[in-house]
Order: structure tokens, then C-alpha cells, then sequence
């Protein structure tokens, strides 16, 4: 592939592939989410291609039937990734979105595929106290009043049918999280780095302790802004993004 071209792309990317960057970035998005929870970033950070993944179930892939499990997930997203492995990657989860991306890197290890260079982790507590999410203990009721909330901070005033549309993807999104259990760390021989932002209420700092027992090395960093801030593609972010380089 010549320098700039560009591949036509599968819906598990919104974006084409392109040949123009030495590495990639993988991101994974937050339950009740898509891709374009990554519209802001820009399609390259310092030379490292930003590749949102979209999961089935959603946005241009609502018509298709959802991913079920995360293990499901992961299993079905090795082979679309097989084409972008061609040179060094890292993998971004936010939120619930870290653990199918940590599910992915387990079953790439047992394929024998490459695996990435560092798979950072964002608000998150590790797989094994995955159950600690305040989330899965919420009624219909209550998520529905999460995606009001959610859309009224993006300065939106939320219509009935769009947050009917964002709650019947988010109640199949919760499904797989509460179906979601690992009892035992399980290690990855990539670096993690695990992301806390500072003013986010309900994942408190010592909730990601527990992704130290994933890797040799794990660092944990704080960074300013709230749980959603992400999205906004903030500089702090950005450049502990492509740290791992």
C-alpha cells in the first residue's frame, strides 16, 4: 500500500483505512454508545491513525442484531482487524468499552496475531471488579433518565425518539455488562495504562487499583475532566495516546 491510499472500509470502521500513518489506534466506546463518540478526535494524533471501531447494534449498524456478549464481540471483531495490523497499535476503551477491548487482546494472544502495544483503559474498573459499575444495578427507569441526562449535557434537549433509540441500544449495551463476569485477573503481556478523570463522580481512583494485576506494567493517570470529557478530544488525552510510540 502506497503512502495516503486508502482501503474501502467494514462497518466495524467508520472511517477508510488508511496507509499514510506508521500505527494505529483502536477505540472502544462506552455502553449505550457508538463511534461517533469519537467524531471530535481528529483522524490522526502525531502520526498515529485514530480508528473508532463500531460495534453491530448501532448507529449505521442498528439493523443488525447485537453482539450479545462481550466475549462474542471480541471473537467477531478479530477478523475485520486482521487487514489494520499491519504495523504497531494500541487499543483505547472508555468506560464498559475497555472490556470487550481487553477481551480482544486476550483472543489475538490466542490466535497468534499481533497484539498491541499498549492497551489503555478509561474509566474503568478491571474486569474482575467489573460488577462495582453503579450501572448495573439501575432500573429501566433510571437509564432512561441517564440518557436524558447525557444528551441535555451535549446541548441537546432530548426528543422522545431519540432517547427511545438511545435506551433500547444502552439496555442491550447493560445486558452484555451485567452478563459480563471474570473472577480472576487474567494477564495480557502488553503495557496498560489505566486513565482517571479527576472530576468523575462514580469511578473513584482506588476502583482501578485492580488493573494492576493485568500486566507487568501498568500506570495509572489522572486527568482532568469528567467521565464523558473524553469525547471532546482533550490535549492531556491526546498525547498520553500516543505515549506508548
Amino acid at each position: 500500500m502506497t503512502s495516503g491510499s486508502t482501503t474501502a472500509t467494514s462497518p466495524w470502521f467508520v472511517r477508510p483505512q488508511s496507509g499514510e500513518y506508521p500505527a494505529r489506534i483502536f477505540c472502544f466506546s462506552y455502553s449505550g454508545s457508538g463511534a461517533s463518540a469519537f467524531s471530535a478526535w481528529p483522524a490522526a494524533i502525531d502520526d498515529v491513525e485514530v480508528c473508532p471501531v463500531q460495534f453491530p447494534g448501532r448507529e449505521n449498524r442498528l439493523a443488525e442484531p447485537h453482539y450479545g456478549t462481550y466475549e462474542n464481540l471480541a471473537a467477531a471483531l478479530v477478523e475485520p482487524l486482521l487487514p489494520r495490523l499491519d504495523r504497531p497499535f494500541a487499543f483505547f476503551g472508555h468506560c464498559a468499552g475497555a472490556l470487550p477491548a481487553f477481551e480482544t487482546v486476550l483472543r489475538l494472544a490466542e490466535a497468534g496475531l499481533p497484539e498491541p502495544a499498549c492497551l489503555f483503559v478509561s474509566g474503568q474498573p478491571a474486569p474482575h471488579d467489573a460488577a462495582a459499575d453503579r450501572m448495573l444495578t439501575m432500573t429501566e427507569a433510571e437509564l432512561r433518565a441517564e440518557v436524558q441526562s447525557f444528551i441535555r449535557g451535549r446541548g441537546i434537549e432530548p426528543r422522545p425518539d431519540m432517547v427511545d433509540m438511545g435506551l433500547a441500544v444502552l439496555l442491550r449495551d447493560h445486558a452484555a455488562a451485567v452478563a459480563y463476569r471474570r473472577t480472576e485477573p487474567v494477564p495480557v503481556r502488553c503495557p496498560i495504562v489505566v486513565l482517571h478523570w479527576r472530576d468523575d463522580p462514580d469511578v473513584r481512583l482506588d476502583l482501578l487499583e485492580g488493573w494492576r494485576q493485568y500486566a507487568d506494567s501498568v500506570d495509572i493517570r489522572v486527568v482532568d475532566g469528567g467521565h464523558h470529557d473524553f469525547m471532546n478530544a482533550p490535549d492531556e488525552l491526546l498525547k498520553l495516546l500516543t505515549s506508548w510510540r
